[in-house]
């Protein structure tokens, strides 16, 4: 899956530059970054993205409450912490799921929204 257009979101502008770089060597379409709930909403109405990457913690807010809030918006979070750190909350949330951040990649991405079209919108 090509020219899938991503919203990124997370408080560290080092992550949010890597990530770039790397969906955009696969050919997504990263249309913008946000690093707090408040610029995610922003952003995800005036782009309309595909999808957003969504970090669990992102600072003062949080990743799940961005999730909820972007409810056109399919989402994966990701985090540097361990999934089970969040299991319950990941299993709560709206997001497709989760992606450790070492383990981000294009194929993984991919896989999420595959699944999410096998098994209809928000994994329904």
């Amino acid at each position: 899956m090509t020219g899938v257009r991503c919203l990124i979101v997370d408080d560290s502008p080092g992550f949010r530059d890597a990530a770039r770089d790397m969906l955009e060597r696969a050919d997504f379409v990263v249309v913008g970054t946000a690093a707090d709930a408040e610029e995610a909403e922003q952003q995800a109405r005036a782009l309309r993205p595909d999808l957003a990457l969504v970090d669990v913690d992102l600072g003062a807010d949080s990743g799940f409450d961005v999730a909820e809030r972007l409810a056109e918006v399919p989402v994966i979070l990701t985090s540097t912490h361990d999934e089970q750190d969040f299991a319950d909350l990941i299993a709560a949330s709206p997001a497709l799921g989760f992606l450790p951040k070492f383990a981000l990649s294009p194929v993984a991405i991919n896989r999420l929204l595959a699944d999410r079209d096998v098994s209809g919108p928000r994994g329904t």
